[in-house]
């Protein structure tokens, strides 16, 4: 097991208003002792290889690998000219990940937004269609793709397609390449879409190629049930919050025990740092502890 971080934290820095470079994240994680970075597509600003390569040699120089590079399309859109775009911005994000992480790097796909046109026999059609598509494609890469059991890209309107574990396995059991597509497991988003995350984690365990430890917190006066009831807003809920890994809603001990008995040796990535870089840091430490609890050999 190794340790990545993404930098949760500055997101809409990164991606957004463009007030730090990707540089810049890279050269601040450094005291946090991770071994890897996780990227994500809004932090580059072009995707000519020259810059691309100049993002791998400041991560390499830094002494980190790149095990994970999260893409979110959108193949569920009624759009078909959207769809379109969207699997030609994955071949991009595929190129872009072996480029950044080498051979059997993870590149994260999505099924998509739920649109309240788009029924789920369609949305499943057109998802698996895509991700057949994409499969040779990862082949020639040697790249792998990772579809993660996710709730809601930050800058999406709608929730994911496949945020209930029912459509998310139906998807993932379609594609029987099990080399270059399997999962990006995270817990807190199983908590969200009011499923058992250690459920879906025994369901899927064959296929997990990496894993977000995140923690997810509820401010005072929010219930989960108000926020799987939220529709059509773009962005996060506002009163879901990320916290420091292991303080929150998921028994962490469970989740590494049954990894370990797998025989996981993929990247688990922290996802917070909301309220600043030392919570980053306890997240790391708290992951180094579970690996040293429950991966010695």
């Amino acid at each position: 097991m190794k340790i990545s971080a993404f930098p949760k934290c500055f997101i809409d820095d990164l991606s957004v208003t463009r007030t730090m470079t990707i540089f810049d994240w890279i050269e601040l994680s450094k005291p946090l002792g991770a071994e890897g970075l996780e990227m994500y597509e809004g932090f580059f600003t072009s995707l000519e290889d020259g810059y691309i390569d100049s993002i791998g040699e400041a991560i390499h120089n830094a002494g980190y690998a790149m095990p994970m590079l999260c893409a979110s399309p959108n193949f569920t859109s009624p759009d078909a000219d959207e769809r379109k775009r969207s699997f030609d911005h994955e071949v991009d994000m595929i190129r872009v990940t072996r480029r950044l992480g080498g051979p059997k790097a993870a590149c994260r796909v999505l099924s998509g937004q739920r649109y309240p046109n788009v029924s789920r026999e369609q949305g499943v059609e057109w998802v698996v269609e895509n991700f057949q598509q994409l499969l040779p494609i990862a082949r020639e890469y040697d790249v792998v793709l990772a579809m993660e059991n996710h709730y809601k890209d930050g800058y999406w309107k709608y929730p994911e397609f496949a945020q209930k574990m029912d459509v998310f396995l139906e998807i993932v059991d379609a594609i029987d390449d099990y080399e270059y597509f399997g999962v990006q497991y995270d817990p807190s988003n199983a908590i969200i879409a009011g499923d058992d995350p250690i459920e879906l984690l025994e369901k899927v365990l064959p296929r997990v190629k990496t894993m977000h430890a995140s923690d997810r917190f509820l401010l005072p006066g929010a219930t989960l049930e108000e926020l799987r009831q939220t529709d059509g807003t773009v962005g996060y809920f506002d009163k879901l919050q990320h916290g420091i890994t292991g303080q929150g809603l998921n028994d962490y001990d469970k989740i590494f025990s049954l990894l370990s008995q797998s025989g996981y040796q993929g990247w688990v990535s922290i996802e917070d740092g909301i309220h600043g870089m030392d919570e980053m840091h306890q997240s790391i430490e708290f992951l180094k502890k579970m690996r040293e609890r429950y991966f010695k050999s």
